[in-house]
């Protein structure tokens, strides 16, 4: 019986990056079906976040989530886009991809487009782009962004996370039964995912 897991994210988590790196090593040949699940840790219109100018993040950066990166294998640069984008835009693109069969081309494209490549993420144009990088209809994707068609499912999306899953950080995986809050290493995935299939 497929294992079913969620995982709760956003495109301008860092944790986030690094766990879906671990995380995608470990299901390898694995009987799961995956659901990427939106979460904006700053839904618009709430105060815009700039770590390039903020001495705490980038101590973070350096002290916290570069060691993690690289015990993981995962290569991820600090994205000097300022401020940071909201992710509104980019998570309506996602529905849109999701609808066409693309999801997971289109969620890893993003979230590699700002952490390896300093794209603005929160730019319809640049959304566009990666969406046809991604196997998408760069016009009709346009369109719907543009005419904000997706914004409901998204506010729908936020909702489910907030009030039925209770998510209050990210990333969060739902692995079965489990729930691991937070990047976590191959090794502790692979362990969870074993022990989840044996239930079934």
């Amino acid at each position: 019986m497929t294992l079913q897991i969620k995982v709760y994210s956003d495109y301008v988590c860092p944790f986030c990056f690094v766990g879906k790196a671990a995380f995608e090593e470990a299901i390898k040949d694995k009987d799961v079906q995956v659901e990427w699940m939106p979460f904006e840790l700053r839904p618009s219109p709430s105060p815009k976040l700039d770590p390039v100018n903020d001495p705490a993040k980038r101590q973070m950066w350096e002290n916290s989530i570069e060691p993690m990166a690289r015990s993981l294998g995962v290569d991820i640069t600090f994205p000097r886009v300022s401020p940071h984008p909201y992710t509104d835009l980019a998570f309506e693109g996602f529905h849109f991809a999701k609808e066409h069969g693309k999801e997971s081309e289109y969620h890893t494209r993003v979230f590699r487009a700002f952490f390896q490549e300093e794209q603005n993420i929160g730019d319809i144009n640049v959304l566009t782009k990666l969406a046809e990088e991604a196997g998408l209809d760069g016009g009709a994707f346009k369109e719907a962004l543009e005419t904000r068609a997706y914004r409901h499912m998204q506010r729908e999306a936020l909702r489910h996370a907030y009030e039925e899953a209770g998510i209050t950080a990210v990333p969060t995986f739902i692995i079965g039964d489990e729930r691991i809050p937070g990047a976590a290493g191959k090794e502790t995935f692979e362990q969870i995912i074993e022990r989840e299939l044996n239930k079934r």
